[in-house]
């Protein structure tokens, strides 16, 4: 029997929308190559999520007008339960990068 993820419930809607909107634009085919550019630049690791959201990674590259809350801002705004869904989700797409980009990000993606 396959593994299923099980079904939580979101309790903040709108800020929960808005942050994977973030994670699904910055891994887009034309903005992960950019995206990993930058954490690379920064000396964050992939799947440190929290170091990527102090960084304003998702505000560079799909861009803010200043007046709307910043991803970290978003995130904190979130209980326990969505923040744990965010990151999951984040973690999937960074897994999700096809291999060429993996490799040539080989650093990011590296444990230790």
């Amino acid at each position: 029997m396959p593994f299923e993820q099980a079904a939580i419930k979101v309790a903040r809607p709108e800020e929960f929308t808005k942050l994977r909107s973030a994670v699904e634009q910055a891994f887009r085919p034309e903005k992960v190559d950019r995206f990993l550019k930058r954490l690379d630049r920064k000396g964050i690791r992939v799947r440190d999520f929290d170091g990527v959201l102090a960084s304003r990674a998702f505000e560079e590259i799909v861009g803010s007008d200043g007046s709307a809350p910043s991803t970290w801002q978003l995130y904190q705004a979130l209980p326990l339960s969505d923040q744990a869904q965010t990151r999951e989700f984040y973690l999937s797409k960074a897994e999700g990068v096809e291999l060429g980009l993996r490799h040539k990000f080989k650093k990011l993606y590296q444990y230790y």
